[in-house]
């Protein structure tokens, strides 16, 4: 017996967007810039998320991920779901997308009032290891 075609009323599609448009007055911006990956999250005063994106989200693989055009493309992309006025950015890590980044955010029109570098400093490290004895 052959199975009956489906009319095309019967398929339902999704015609909003799923990342809708987030208003908020103020939020903090945190870049975390790795050596092999850059990843934005955008969020409010009280650290909720709003937005977040990262460079593999976007579709960079393997070295190209650790670019700073990797990290452009990425902020762009973690900005373009908020609307806001003002914000805080925290840079956090090595990677070579710090400036990028940050350079992205200011050209997207939002105004940045602090720039806060939260990179974590050990103050006397890990233990190192035992002298090697040959």
């Amino acid at each position: 017996m052959a199975k009956p075609i489906l009319k095309f009323a019967s398929r339902r599609r999704r015609l909003r967007s799923r990342k809708r448009m987030r208003r908020i007055p103020k939020g903090v911006i945190h870049v975390q810039a790795g050596f092999n990956n850059t990843i934005v999250t955008v969020t409010d005063v009280r650290g909720q998320v709003v937005s977040s994106s990262s460079a593999g989200n976007c579709g960079f693989r393997g070295t190209r991920k650790a670019t700073p055009f990797a990290a452009q493309t990425t902020a762009v992309t973690a900005i373009d779901t908020v609307v806001m006025q003002r914000a805080e950015v925290l840079i956090k890590g090595p990677g070579a997308g710090r400036d990028a980044a940050l350079r992205a955010i200011r050209q997207s029109g939002i105004r940045v009032t602090i720039v806060r570098d939260v990179t974590p400093l050990p103050h006397n490290g890990c233990r190192p290891p035992k002298r090697r004895r040959v």
